[in-house]
């Protein structure tokens, strides 16, 4: 399997873990935010040979690898690549945009990951809008309900666009009823953005921020959380 990317040090990539992050390429959505754009198109040319030497070397450092992307359910070699990553002790997150709920309940029944991120990006009736691509909602709300109900260890993020408001945000938090963790991200305006864009558009204010992660905490009954702020 060929590899995007990898980071060889994460410390913030897999809760309570010190990780490798593995990055495949390939994505069926384009969300104009998106901070691994250049993961989208291409499939990469790093041999999986590679980074699986790295992580045998660095048995006893690392604590957990993160597969993430692009989308690692479209590639049709991760489970093998993931049993690969467990036969040496790891334990594995994965990172999905919960496009693949097939793909998701077939990995979580082989036993393969410890840990789902799940990106769920708009209120259901935003999606498409968001993502850039046509999208069948009822796969995300299937998926939802496989991660709440694997016994795993697990959290649903959204990215605070500018284009979402609070009110937007609120609306996913009672779509995720159920669900035991909520993280909020806030949106990142680098030059990769403004490139692809053509122009520089700002987040939200830390304080709009913060007073929707209050209004959040008020709809969801899990733990809701901030990053990135």
């Amino acid at each position: 399997m060929k590899i995007a990317g990898y980071i060889k040090n994460s410390f913030i990539d897999y809760p309570a873990h010190i990780s490798c992050a593995v990055f495949l390429g390939g994505c069926n959505f384009d969300c104009w935010y998106c901070h691994n754009r250049p993961f989208i198109k291409s499939a990469g040319d790093i041999d999986e040979d590679e980074v699986l030497a790295f992580l045998q070397k660095r048995k006893g450092q690392l604590q957990g690898v993160v597969i993430s992307g692009g989308e690692p359910t479209l590639n049709k070699e991760l489970p093998e690549f993931i049993q690969k990553v467990k036969a040496l002790g790891y334990p594995v997150k994965l990172d999905t945009n919960g496009s693949r709920p097939n793909v998701l309940q077939s990995l979580i029944d082989q036993g393969l990951i410890d840990y789902i991120a799940m990106d769920y990006k708009a209120p259901l009736e935003k999606y498409a809008q968001t993502v850039g691509a046509p999208v069948d909602t009822q796969d995300i709300k299937k998926s939802v309900e496989i991660i709440k109900n694997s016994g795993l260890d697990y959290e649903f993020r959204t990215t605070f666009a500018p284009t979402l408001t609070k009110q937007d945000i609120i609306q996913i938090a009672q779509e995720l009823k159920g669900a035991k963790k909520f993280v909020l991200q806030q949106y990142n305006h680098d030059e990769l953005y403004c490139e692809i864009l053509g122009k520089k558009i700002k987040p939200h204010t830390k304080e709009y921020f913060e007073k929707t992660l209050e209004a959040v905490k008020q709809a969801f009954q899990g733990q809701a959380i901030s990053r990135g702020l």
